[in-house]
């Protein structure tokens, strides 16, 4: 009887270990999935500050407002060096915007991080 007993739990530590590199090999592929994800995109729209314009934030921080499927989407663009750049020709004047970026949602809210951004010629 006390044969067993090593057995069983050498059979539990296999289980165990096959059960962790499981959800290893699962995290790292929606990890990679994620990256693959965040695609460079172009989003044309309006440009507004988010505290002056939407009065949605306590600080001045860029957002494009476009139309999808009938509704509004905010685009809360990264505070990079491009946005900031960018910043002080839409505080207080809304402007039709070009911005290229990877797109994430951040709690519930589009997030861009911008790598251009332009003024748009066509709207």
């Amino acid at each position: 009887m006390a044969d067993t007993k090593p057995k069983r739990k050498e059979r539990t530590m296999k289980k165990s270990l096959a059960l962790v590199a499981g959800v290893a090999l699962f995290l790292s592929a929606a990890a990679a999935r994620t990256v693959a994800a965040e695609d460079t995109v172009t989003i044309t729209g309006e440009g507004k500050c988010a505290k002056c314009a939407l009065k949605e934030t306590k600080e001045c921080q860029n957002v494009i407002q476009t139309e999808k499927d009938g509704r509004t989407v905010s685009y809360y663009l990264v505070a990079n060096d491009v946005s900031k750049e960018f910043h002080g020709k839409l505080c207080k004047e809304t402007k039709k915007i070009t911005a290229t970026g990877t797109v994430k949602e951040v709690d519930g809210k589009m997030q861009l991080t911008p790598t251009k951004i332009e003024l748009a010629e066509k709207y």
